[in-house]
């Protein structure tokens, strides 16, 4: 495992967010990390890319507990995290984005332009996306296209584990599934993905294991021939809650 957690805990004064949840992350698998709002998703991402320290349990990288001291040294080790947001500038070209905050450079210090749009295309074309020209507006791409550059970007810049945040909640179906081929394809260069979704139905079909979230408790986590989709839908949603809403919404 490149990435564990061991029982880890956080509490936030009273508040108790995350208690005993453990999962792991292998090179070249998905782990989806499901649970509805509140259910401790964005904590567990922030411990994992050095937001937040943990309060109980162990982190581990490479098997070894480690206490991350920021995003920075979540990054030193090769996690990154591609937030909902993206921390992309729109106005700005695809490739000034690829490279934000890592600007290749020529000697006396010098952006290097030649090099930035070449290796932004070739890594781009590597991981099968298809963009019209790196020096458009990262505005001017969709929502898929977007998330799919951010996950380049990270493959790029050595990312052994890739944690992404809801990347598929605001888009449509089509998109969606753009952004969960390049999952796949993160996944198919030996990356350890975390992919943190409600939806179960884009989970299921790219994901190896799955980590359930239910008010910062686990509620189990399961391989891939271990459960169904319809049953992780039932696992989060409750599936006596479900019987229940069939039934009032159902016609006498």
């Amino acid at each position: 495992m490149i990435l564990q957690t061991r029982g880890i805990g956080k509490t936030f004064g009273s508040v108790l967010a995350l208690r005993e949840v453990s999962m792991g992350v292998a090179a070249g698998q998905v782990t989806c990390v499901l649970g509805d709002n509140g259910a401790g998703k964005s904590t567990l991402i922030k411990i994992l890319s050095g937001v937040h320290g943990h309060d109980s349990g162990e982190l581990l990288v490479d098997g070894e507990p480690v206490r991350l001291t920021g995003p920075r040294d979540a990054l030193d080790r090769g996690i990154a995290t591609v937030h909902q947001d993206l921390a992309m500038i729109p106005l700005m070209s695809v490739w000034r984005n690829f490279f934000l905050g890592s600007e290749p450079r020529r000697s006396f210090g010098r952006f290097d332009v030649a090099k930035a749009r070449r290796v932004a295309r070739e890594e781009l074309r590597a991981m099968g996306i298809d963009v019209r020209d790196v020096d458009q507006p990262v505005g001017t791409l969709s929502g898929g296209e977007r998330q799919s550059v951010a996950i380049a970007r990270a493959v790029y810049f050595g990312a052994r584990v890739l944690i992404l945040d809801e990347p598929t909640s605001a888009l449509g179906v089509k998109q969606a599934g753009v952004v969960l081929r390049y999952i796949a394809r993160a996944r198919d260069r030996g990356l350890g993905v975390v992919f943190i979704t409600h939806n179960p139905h884009h989970a299921h079909p790219v994901g190896d294991r799955f980590l359930l979230l239910n008010r910062g408790t686990s509620l189990g986590e399961y391989g891939k021939a271990e459960v169904t989709r319809e049953e992780l839908t039932a696992l989060m949603a409750g599936g006596a809650e479900l019987e229940r809403l069939a039934h009032e919404l159902g016609r006498e």
